[in-house]
C-alpha cells in the first residue's frame, strides 16, 4: 500500500512538472533598451521572475486559463496584459513607458531663481533672505547678492540685467504691488516696504517669466505669503533704529499675525554723524498683518495688508555756493491690501483668484512750496489649473489692473499750480500649456494678450521656455518672450499717449544640483524696443524712439555640504548695455550699469559660541557717468565699488537673539557718481560733488524676544 501511495505521488508532481508553461521575454523602455530588474509575473500569485541586465526575463508557472500579466519599475508606469495560458510557451515584449514625477522632473531653470518651501529643489531658502550679511533684512539687498543684478548703492531697488529699477514689478500672492519701495532722501538707499518673515517663499525671476505676469519690463519678484500658522507667537524686538512688536493667534481652522514696527533714526544719526544735512530725519510708523481662513476641506482664504506713513526734512545745498541750501520736507502715506483665494475643484482642476489695493502718496514740499503725489490702483486675478494628463499642465486666466495717478506742483516763482493726471486700466488674459515629453523633457508656452484704455491699444506677446535634461543631474533650459510695461508715471502725466516700453529675452541656461552644491550659467541677450526718448532733448517732447540692449553671461555656486555648519555661495554678472532714451544724445551705457558685478556671502553657525556669522563681500566696477566738461556723454567712470559687511546673531537661549550688523567693515568711502552745477564758473568749467554713502557705516543692533509654548522657536529667520 506504502508503495501505491508513493508511486501515485510521485506520478502526480511528474504530471504537473510536465503541465508548467514557461513565459519569458524581454523587458524595454521606449526607446528599446532593456531595462534590469523590472519585476513581471501574474496577478494575485507567487509566479514571476525579474529582468536581467539586458531586460530579459523567464519563468514557469502551473497556472493555466486567462491570467493577467503585471510588470513594475520604478520611475514607470505599470504594465498589464492578459494571456491565455494552455502549457505552451508565451514570449512576451513588454514596453513600460516611463512615469512623469513632478518631484523628479525636469524644471524651466532660465531666469529663474527659487527662494522658500517650494515642492522643488531650491537655490535659495527663505531664511537666507534675512540673515544676508550686508541685506540689513532687506529682500532687495539679499537679492542683490545674486547673479543678474547690479549693486547700486545709492539707491538699494533691484537693477536687473541693464534694467531701470522700475522694470522690476513686485507681485505678493500674484497681485500686483504698484510700489514696492520706501522713501529715502535724494541719493540714499531707499528699503523694500514689506517685511521678510512675512513671506513663506520668494520666486525672483530675472528673466523669461510667466505670462501670468505683465506689466514688468526686466524681472518678476513674486512673493508668496505664509498659509495658516501652527502655534501661537509673540516677537518683541528692541532695535537701534527702534522697536517693534508682533504676535500670531492660532484657532482651530484660521490665524491672524500683525507686526507694528516703529522706526526713529533721529538718536541714531545724533551718535554717528551723517553727510546729508537733515533737519527731521526719517520717522516711520509702519505695520503689517496678515489673516487666514481655511474652508471647505481644502480651500484656503489669505488676508494680507500693510501700511506705512513716514517723514522727512533735510536741505540740499547748492554746488557752486554751499553756503545756499534748499530745504525738501516730505510725507509719505501707502497702504497696500489683497485678498487671495485658492481651492483645488476637484482632482484635476484648481482655482486662484484675489484682488488688490494700492495707495501711494507723497506730499512734498520744496522751500516751502507744495508738490504732491498720488497713485492709486487695483488688481483683480482670477486663474484656472487644469492637470490635463501626468504629461500636461494647462493654466489660463484674466486680470484687470487699474491705476490713477495725480500730480501738482507749486512754482517758486509765478506760485501757480500745476497739475497732470492720468487713469490707465489694462484688461489681460493668458493662456500656458507645461508638456512633459519625458522626465527629462519638458516645454512650455504661452500667450499674453492686453488692452490698455490709455493707449486704446491690444496687444499679443509670447512666452516659450524649455528644458532638457540629458543625464541624472545637468539640465539646459532656453527661454524667450516679449514683454512690456507702461511708461514710468513722470513721462505719462506729460504725455498720455506715450506707447507702452518692450523688450525681447532669449536666455540659455545650465544647471546642476547635487548634494547640497550648486552650479549655474547663464547668458542672455535683452533688446529694447520703444523706450521713451526727449525730442530735441526736451523733456517735455516725449515720443518712443528710444532703443537699446543688455547682454551678457552670469555664474553662480553654492555650497552648503562641503564645510560642517558652513552655508556660502559666490556669483559674478558680466553685463554689456547700452541705450538710446530719454536725453541720451546717442546710445550709451546708463549710470546705473556696471560690466562686472560679484558677491561672496559666507554664513557659519559656531554650535560652540550658540552664535551664527555672516560675511558679504560685494564688488562692482565702476559705473558711467555724465559730465558735462566732457564732450563725450556718459564716458567717465566712477571708482569700482568695494564693501565688506558682516553680522552676528547671538543665541544665550533659544528664545532670545542679541543681534549686531555693521555694513562697509573697511569704512572704504565709494563714490556712486557726481552731480553738476547747472551752469559754468568765469572758466567755463562746471563744478561738481561726489554721491556717496551717507555714512561710512550703518550699525544696527538689536535684542530679540519670543514668547511662545515651543521654546525652541527664535527669530533668527527673521534677522
Amino acid at each position: 500500500m506504502k508503495t501505491t501511495l508513493l508511486t501515485l505521488s510521485f506520478l502526480h508532481f511528474f504530471l504537473l512538472s510536465f503541465s508548467q508553461s514557461v513565459i519569458s521575454g524581454k523587458i524595454l523602455d521606449e526607446k528599446g533598451e532593456g531595462i534590469p530588474g523590472a519585476n513581471i509575473s501574474i496577478r494575485d500569485t507567487y509566479d514571476g521572475a525579474s529582468s536581467a541586465v539586458d531586460g530579459s526575463f523567464s519563468f514557469k508557472t502551473n497556472e493555466t486559463g486567462t491570467q493577467t500579466i503585471v510588470s513594475t519599475f520604478v520611475g514607470y508606469k505599470s504594465f498589464e496584459q492578459i494571456i491565455e495560458i494552455t502549457g505552451k510557451p508565451i514570449e512576451l515584449i513588454i514596453v513600460l513607458k516611463e512615469e512623469i514625477n513632478q518631484l523628479e522632473a525636469v524644471t524651466i531653470s532660465a531666469g529663474s531663481f527659487t527662494a522658500g518651501e517650494e515642492k522643488r529643489r531650491t537655490i535659495l531658502k527663505a531664511v537666507d533672505i534675512a540673515t544676508t550679511a550686508g541685506a540689513t533684512a532687506d529682500i532687495a539687498g539679499a537679492l542683490n547678492t545674486l547673479p543678474g543684478t547690479t549693486k547700486v548703492g545709492e539707491s538699494g531697488r533691484l537693477f536687473v540685467r541693464g534694467g531701470g529699477s522700475n522694470e522690476t514689478r513686485t507681485f505678493i500672492d500674484g497681485l500686483v504691488v504698484l510700489d514696492a519701495y520706501g522713501p529715502s532722501a535724494p541719493n540714499t538707499p531707499s528699503r523694500g516696504r514689506f517685511l521678510p518673515f512675512m513671506f513663506k517663499g520668494t520666486s525672483f525671476s530675472t528673466g523669461g517669466y510667466s505670462a501670468e505676469y505683465g506689466q514688468a519690463l526686466s524681472s518678476a519678484l513674486v512673493l508668496s505669503s505664509k498659509d495658516k500658522a501652527e502655534m501661537n507667537q509673540t516677537d518683541i524686538g528692541f532695535l537701534s533704529v527702534g522697536t517693534d512688536l508682533a504676535h500670531t493667534q492660532v484657532w482651530d481652522r484660521a490665524s491672524a499675525s500683525a507686526k507694528i514696527q516703529y522706526t526713529n533714526i533721529r538718536p541714531y544719526y545724533s551718535i554717528l554723524s551723517q553727510r546729508v544735512d537733515w533737519i527731521d530725519p526719517l520717522v516711520s510708523f509702519q505695520g503689517s498683518s496678515a489673516y487666514r481662513q481655511q474652508i471647505g476641506k481644502d480651500g484656503l482664504l489669505k488676508v494680507f495688508g500693510n501700511f506705512n506713513h513716514s517723514t522727512f526734512a533735510l536741505n540740499n545745498h547748492d554746488i557752486d555756493q554751499p553756503e545756499l541750501k534748499q530745504r525738501m520736507d516730505l510725507t509719505n502715506r501707502y497702504g497696500y491690501g489683497n485678498v487671495a483665494y485658492q481651492k483645488p475643484l476637484n482632482e484635476n482642476w484648481s482655482l486662484r483668484s484675489g484682488f488688490a489695493y494700492s495707495y501711494n502718496e507723497n506730499a512734498a514740499q520744496f522751500n516751502f512750496h507744495p508738490a504732491t503725489e498720488v497713485e492709486k490702483g487695483i488688481h483683480t486675478k482670477l486663474v484656472l489649473e487644469n492637470s490635463v494628463s501626468d504629461k500636461i499642465e494647462l493654466r489660463f486666466g484674466g486680470e484687470l489692473i487699474a491705476r490713477s495717478y495725480s500730480a501738482s506742483k507749486q512754482d517758486e516763482i509765478s506760485l501757480q499750480t500745476f497739475s497732470s493726471s492720468f487713469n490707465e486700466s489694462i484688461a489681460a488674459s493668458f493662456v500656458e500649456m507645461e508638456a512633459y515629453a519625458s522626465n527629462h523633457f519638458v516645454v512650455k508656452g504661452g500667450m499674453r494678450t492686453e488692452y490698455n484704455s490709455l493707449l486704446r491699444q491690444a496687444s499679443l506677446d509670447p512666452r516659450v521656455s524649455l528644458a532638457y535634461r540629458p543625464g541624472k543631474q545637468g539640465q539646459f533650459s532656453f527661454a524667450y518672450g516679449t514683454f512690456r510695461q507702461s511708461a514710468q508715471n513722470q513721462y505719462l502725466r506729460v504725455n498720455n499717449n506715450l506707447n507702452s516700453e518692450r523688450a525681447e529675452h532669449f536666455i540659455l541656461n545650465y544647471q546642476i544640483i547635487n548634494n547640497k552644491r550648486t552650479f549655474r550659467v547663464e547668458t542672455y541677450y535683452k533688446k529694447y524696443k520703444d523706450l521713451v526718448k526727449f525730442m530735441d532733448a526736451d523733456g517735455f517732447v516725449l515720443n518712443n524712439n528710444g532703443n537699446g540692449y543688455a547682454k551678457g553671461v552670469e555664474f553662480f555656486w553654492r555650497d552648503s555640504q562641503t564645510l560642517r555648519n558652513v552655508d556660502y555661495w559666490i556669483s559674478y554678472s558680466f553685463l554689456d548695455t547700452q541705450r538710446d532714451y530719454l536725453n541720451f544724445p546717442s546710445s550709451a551705457t546708463p549710470t546705473f550699469a556696471s560690466k562686472h558685478n560679484f558677491s561672496f556671502v559666507y554664513k557659519h553657525f559656531v554650535t560652540k559660541l550658540k552664535s551664527q556669522l555672516g560675511f558679504t563681500y560685494s564688488y562692482s566696477s565702476g559705473r558711467p557717468y555724465y559730465n558735462p566738461n566732457n564732450e563725450n556723454f556718459n564716458s567717465d567712470q566712477t571708482p569700482d565699488y568695494h564693501d565688506v559687511s558682516a553680522n552676528v546673531a547671538y543665541l544665550p537661549k533659544n528664545w532670545l537673539i542679541i543681534y549686531l550688523s555693521c555694513t562697509n567693515l573697511l569704512a572704504r568711502d565709494n563714490i556712486f557718481g557726481y552731480t553738476y552745477s547747472s551752469t559754468p564758473d568765469a572758466n567755463g568749467v562746471y563744478a561738481s560733488r561726489a554721491v556717496t554713502q551717507p555714512a561710512p557705516h550703518f550699525l544696527m543692533a538689536g535684542v530679540f524676544i519670543t514668547i511662545t509654548k515651543n521654546k525652541s522657536i527664535n527669530q533668527l529667520p527673521n534677522l
